[in-house]
């Protein structure tokens, strides 16, 4: 906790991934910008990982400066892996947070990394705001990581009503509970997005009369093999033919470097119509969404923030199950027929026709700045003081 006499409020952020930055960036500019707020900056996971692109680079080079690096990745691709790298980021989290003693501590989303954190700073009785809570996602394990970090959590910013809801009813009281929309969207009116030609060319590849962007990650709750899934998608992708394909590889979890294998596999027999990069950054990824046709795959990018863009998302198998989304979004099983069938009605004139009347359920104004405002006027030691909130079944 902040001592006696500081006059800027401490506000430590806690990021381990490249989708988690990009989704977290606009309330650490908020937050930054602010005369009286200290932002502080823990980080962790993929972004310390050369493998994955060393992408806390990015960080530092958006101007934001980071407070502490915390090493938990091992070389290792399992569920083992995982627990281990989790026992690592709580020490590291937690020997940080003593160090830097914020006012609050902000944390997104449902990864393991991101639980551990929450759970040192329980300990530590560092009051944690979470953001993106209440959400489903019924095919991965971090639906049960999200609701642990809500109940760890004193203040609760979520991305839809009924969102909202879900935390309620998960006991949180309803005056902790904030419906400000998701802040990434917000990086989509912010940033200057890459012109056509200027996208090409940052990415050396040129684009075609259809474009697909494949996002596809892990599915960790199931017990369907992710290798089988996956090459159900690259099947039907191979037989798509005048379609560029670009390849965003998965995010650290437990299966990853098998899939990442296969896209490589992939893109060097089809090297004239596709390319994979580990990491586009933020600016890349959203001017990809600008271009392309879809996202093709398995991520939230395709759910929350495609919709922005008026363009589809074919959404694969159950990873998203229980996230609400746009009529923008294709759902189908990871088959070859049914992904071909989902990609034929993505280029059907009614589908396009409808995708100019989308509206993206998670877009509001001023989601960052609304954040900032509860977390600098809010009462932190209040926020520790948690009863819970029946509900009138």
């Amino acid at each position: 906790m902040a001592k006696a006499g500081n006059k800027k409020r401490k506000i430590c952020v806690f990021t381990a991934t490249r989708a988690e930055y990009g989704l977290l960036k606009p309330v650490m500019a908020e937050v930054k910008n602010d005369a009286g707020m200290q932002l502080q900056i823990i980080v962790s996971g993929a972004h310390l990982s050369y493998e994955m692109g060393l992408t806390y680079r990015e960080i530092e080079a958006d101007g934001f400066k980071i407070n502490k690096k915390i090493e938990i990745l091992l070389s290792s691709d399992t569920g083992t892996g995982a627990a281990k790298s989790a026992g690592l980021a709580s020490i590291g989290v937690g020997e940080a947070l003593a160090e830097l003693a914020p006012d609050i501590f902000v944390v997104l989303g449902d990864r393991f990394e991101t639980l551990a954190a929450t759970f040192s700073a329980l300990l530590l009785r560092v009051p944690v705001a979470h953001i993106h809570g209440g959400e489903l996602s019924e095919g991965a394990l971090d639906d049960s990581m999200r609701h642990a970090i809500t109940k760890m959590s004193c203040l609760h910013f979520t991305a839809a009503g009924q969102y909202s809801k879900r935390v309620v009813q998960l006991g949180e009281a309803p005056s902790s509970v904030f419906n400000f929309g998701a802040p990434r969207v917000e990086n989509i009116r912010r940033g200057d997005l890459l012109d056509r030609n200027g996208f090409e060319k940052a990415i050396g590849f040129e684009l075609g009369e259809k474009n697909l962007l494949i996002t596809y990650h892990p599915e960790t709750a199931g017990s369907v093999s992710n290798e089988f899934c996956f090459n159900e998608l690259l099947l039907a992708l191979k037989d798509l033919r005048g379609a560029k394909l670009i390849f965003s590889m998965p995010n650290a979890d437990a299966g990853s470097r098998s899939l990442k294998k296969m896209i490589d596999r992939f893109v060097s027999e089809n090297g004239e119509r596709a390319i994979a990069f580990e990491s586009l950054g933020r600016a890349r990824y959203l001017s990809a969404l600008k271009h392309v046709d879809a996202v093709v795959g398995n991520s939230s990018s395709g759910i929350i923030e495609a919709p922005s863009f008026k363009i589809g998302t074919i959404n694969i198998g159950s990873r998203q199950l229980g996230r609400a989304r746009a009529k923008s979004v294709i759902d189908c099983a990871a088959a070859s027929d049914s992904i071909k069938k989902a990609i034929a009605r993505l280029y059907s004139k009614e589908f396009q026709n409808e995708l100019k009347s989308v509206k993206n359920i998670y877009e509001k104004k001023n989601t960052a700045a609304n954040i900032k405002k509860v977390l600098k006027n809010c009462d932190p030691a209040s926020l520790l003081v948690k009863k819970f909130n029946d509900i009138a079944f």
